[in-house]
């Protein structure tokens, strides 16, 4: 493959992955940032974390972590917990309302998905299946 078909590639995926992400983050419920989203799915995924893991994993700076977590927290998504193995250490996790709120940001982007997935041909639904692994490995962290 050539260079210049490679960035002609390259610029293609990532103007479609920007737009359906921007028309995905559209069918959103709730005064939610996609940051705090971010943040909040990360939580609910990997369990109770510290702020300073969850900035890590979300790869943005510790005090924009902390911002972000408090706006969550005094939406009531959010909850602080302390350590039981350290009680100076605060851990955050996700609350019932939080759960709430991804369940059904969740399945309004599902349910769009689904809509506009009527419109293609059994055909393209396959070809979209065959590429998902493709995807999930090109959007993988083993950079």
């Amino acid at each position: 493959m050539t260079a210049k078909l490679q960035t002609t590639l390259g610029s293609q995926l990532r103007l479609v992955t920007l737009r359906l992400s921007r028309r995905l983050r559209q069918q959103n419920v709730g005064e939610v940032s996609p940051s705090q989203l971010s943040a909040l799915s990360t939580v609910a995924q990997r369990g109770e974390l510290t702020l300073g893991e969850l900035a890590a994993i979300e790869r943005i700076a510790p005090p924009s972590m902390t911002r972000i977590a408090a706006r969550l927290e005094d939406q009531g998504w959010l909850e602080r917990r302390v350590d039981a193995s350290d009680r100076r250490v605060a851990r955050v996790a996700v609350s019932p309302a939080g759960e709430a709120l991804l369940d059904e940001n969740r399945t309004r982007r599902d349910a769009f998905l689904s809509k506009r997935l009527q419109e293609f041909t059994e055909e393209e639904r396959a070809v979209l299946r065959r590429a998902v692994p493709l995807l999930e490995r090109l959007a993988s962290e083993d950079v």
